[in-house]
């Protein structure tokens, strides 16, 4: 009986850590998800590029990344 309560605890404590340690980057890629798509529909001339656009705006922290490392030769 002991043991599964301490396995139970255990548990608690691991589920209490994964809740608490959620969010931050999230947040912040998603702000400026919503920023780029609305400055890329901004920008659109045609519906075609307005749907461009959108995966753009999924993909520009990728592309971001990566010519940052690049540019530091990494």
């Amino acid at each position: 009986m002991a043991k599964e309560d301490q396995e139970t605890k255990k548990d608690k404590k691991w589920n209490k850590n994964i809740t608490v340690n959620k969010g931050g980057s999230g947040v912040i890629y998603g702000l400026g998800l919503i920023g780029a798509v609305i400055y890329y529909i901004q920008h659109a001339t045609t519906f075609m590029i307005g749907v461009i656009g959108v995966i753009k705006a999924v993909f520009w922290p990728a592309v971001l990344i990566y010519y940052v490392f690049d540019k530091l030769k990494l």
